[in-house]
């Protein structure tokens, strides 16, 4: 702008762009003649009036102008940080397969800022140790239940050799290297720390982390500077007391696949204590290298199935989710010829699945085991002591209504429900029983209900039922489906824990019979749990509110986390490790996504901060109907 106001300035005072004609100072014209100081003056005071003021403006003008004045150019970076910019920027990586690094790039970019983009591995007197360091912790992959082919460990053992020796002014070579390192170890410390795959991918509906809790690109970081690059997987591994048993179980299980005989049996029939067993000898082989069988020496020849080999088997069978009975039946014959690779993956799969969990408060907590048929309640998750009321429980049926995997809170329990029986169950089971009249409505204490309560029955109403515009509700009594007593948490499946008048299906070593609820074997032991800090219910308040006829709700004061689970390995109150039968199969969906996981990126695992928070209409307490007593203990 400036510009164009001098040029302006020349145009109006008839200047050219001669280098004779230049705008004269001041004390110039103070030493004009006298004759000079009168019209021609006159005529030119304008002008130098004007050019005063430009005189006084130019300075700081011309000072900001990118033409006369450019601005210092920032120095260049540093061939080298050139180099590992660009691979960077590239998000592709000409070491690594896969190349492709865009889940990774913002940590790998935040790594090398805080090394101002210079190399974090090569060119320092530590190089050689923390390197091998970081490659050890890839060969060791295993230990954690994740695949060292995964992390390019063989590219890098081959390179480093030369790579710790290379010219200085090798940059290209320097950069790749470096950033291959970082990238990898980025790679394992995120596996390691969240999982390779997300479990929405496999349907398993857990929460979303609220936000990072972890500074991979900080940790890593110190770790070079200090030496301590091998302690980086102890402080980003799940710090829960059943993953750690489990890596430690891993370990053992590696050791004994590797040591253990190979064992075959055909099943025939099913043998019986005190029966004849041909492969007696290589059973109790197998039965020791497992820790069933203390003591394997026996007469070689023989081949009678007693004493300690039975109580063996029962422990064996015990430890694979089946019935402790000592009969060699088709299930335990399934499991004894299962093999070690198969216990080595069971683990790994449940070690997979503890990642996805979030970070668990301190506080009480529900676990159901899905395929263990087990519930656990327990006063602190996270304490390796902590106290813990375990029962049996009945799960959803594998082919038909399966159990979700899904966390929750559980808010209000409710004393002597009432069951709003499910649409599905109603047109499969109750509608064809309803052709001849009630009578089956009233064996099982059931009746239609409206928007304004219960209806009597006539056809009219059969058509509202076939239509879902009435529905079938079975009032509180002994013959209730959910007993006596249900435990609820919202959750988008509408599943709930309950007490149930069918008890004798928790003898069974397999449970799958329900709906997709969880019946539980002791709901008295649970209530106590979950209302043990609620002001004004002990025992005794408990007991008779389970056999009163009126339903009560009461909402927690404190609502308690909920986590159905799903995992065939899984160490019981007991600290013993159990292996279970995959129910649901989904111990084969997960090893196929496994197969080809790609990189998990922080879209799948955190609760973005600019997303709405939405109130999910499956929060909202249902209504408990009129016959209800009035709700006690409201969390104010």
């Amino acid at each position: 702008m400036h510009l164009n106001i001098l040029a302006s300035f020349k145009r109006f005072d008839g200047f050219n762009n001669s280098a004779r004609v230049r705008l004269q100072p001041a004390r110039v014209l103070a030493s004009r003649p006298t004759a000079l100081s009168g019209s021609w003056l006159s005529r030119q005071a304008p002008r130098w009036f004007m050019y005063a003021c430009l005189t006084l403006m130019a300075p700081p003008l011309l000072a900001n102008d990118p033409i006369l004045n450019p601005t210092p150019a920032v120095p260049a970076l540093a061939p080298v940080s050139q180099e590992i910019t660009a691979i960077i920027t590239a998000k592709q990586h000409p070491l690594l397969l896969p190349g492709g690094f865009a889940s990774r790039a913002d940590d790998l970019d935040a790594l090398y800022k805080m090394a101002n983009y210079q190399p974090l591995w090569l060119g320092t007197e530590t190089s050689e140790k923390n390197i091998t360091a970081l490659l050890e912790l890839l060969a060791n992959a295993a230990v954690n239940g994740l695949q060292t082919s995964h992390y390019n460990l063989d590219t890098l053992q081959k390179k480093m050799p030369a790579m710790l020796h290379l010219d200085a002014d090798a940059y290209r070579e320097q950069a790749s290297y470096d950033t291959a390192l970082s990238l990898s170890l980025l790679r394992f410390l995120h596996d390691l720390h969240y999982g390779r795959i997300s479990p929405q991918v496999i349907n398993f509906n857990l929460k979303l982390r609220d936000k990072k809790t972890i500074d991979l690109p900080a940790l890593i970081k110190a770790s070079t500077e200090q030496q301590t690059v091998a302690s980086l997987p102890s402080m980003v591994e799940p710090q829960l007391k059943q993953y750690q048993l489990l890596k430690t179980a891993l370990e053992h299980y590696h050791a004994l696949a590797q040591q253990a005989k190979p064992f075959a049996m055909t099943f025939k029939k099913p043998i019986r204590p005190g029966e004849n067993l041909p492969e007696l000898a290589d059973l109790r082989d197998l039965l020791h290298t497992l820790g069933d069988l203390p003591n394997s020496q026996s007469n070689g020849k023989a081949t009678r199935y007693s004493d300690d080999t039975v109580t063996a088997m029962k422990s064996f069978q015990r430890r694979h989710g089946l019935s402790g009975d000592g009969v060699i039946g088709k299930s335990t014959v399934t499991e004894l010829n299962a093999g070690l690779e198969k216990r080595v993956t069971q683990i790994s799969l449940a070690m997979e699945r503890l990642r996805w969990l979030p970070e668990l408060g301190s506080g009480p907590s529900i676990v159901v085991n899905i395929p263990a048929f087990q519930l656990w309640a327990l006063d602190d998750i996270n304490d390796l002591q902590t106290t813990t009321t375990q029962m049996r429980v009945v799960v959803g049926k594998a082919m038909k209504a399966q159990t979700p995997v899904l966390m929750a809170s559980m808010s209000f329990i409710e004393f002597s429900p009432y069951w709003n029986v499910p649409y599905n169950i109603v047109k499969n089971e109750i509608l064809p029983k309803l052709a001849n009249g009630p009578g089956y409505l009233n064996s099982q204490n059931m009746e239609l209900v409206g928007k304004n309560g219960a209806v009597g029955f006539s056809g009219a109403a059969l058509a509202q039922l076939k239509q879902g515009t009435l529905r079938v509700r079975q009032k509180p009594g002994t013959r209730n489906a959910l007993g006596r007593v249900k435990f609820l948490f919202p959750n988008k499946d509408d599943v709930y824990l309950h007490d149930t008048p069918a008890d004798a299906l928790f003898s069974r070593s397999r449970r799958d019979f329900s709906h997709g609820c969880v019946r539980v074997d002791d709901p008295q032991a649970l209530a106590e749990f979950v209302l043990k800090n609620q002001k004004g219910w002990d025992k005794a308040k408990i007991q008779q509110a389970m056999k009163s006829v009126k339903m009560q709700r009461v909402v927690l004061a404190k609502p308690i986390p909920v986590l159905f689970f799903y995992t065939t390995a899984f160490f019981d109150e007991h600290n013993q490790l159990v292996f279970y039968p995959d129910i649901y199969d989904h111990d084969t969906v997960l090893l196929e996504a496994l197969k080809n996981p790609g990189e998990l990126s922080d879209q799948m695992l955190f609760v973005q901060a600019n997303d709405p928070i939405k109130v999910k209409d499956d929060a909202v307490l249902p209504d408990i109907g009129t016959d209800a007593l009035k709700t006690v203990d409201i969390n104010k």
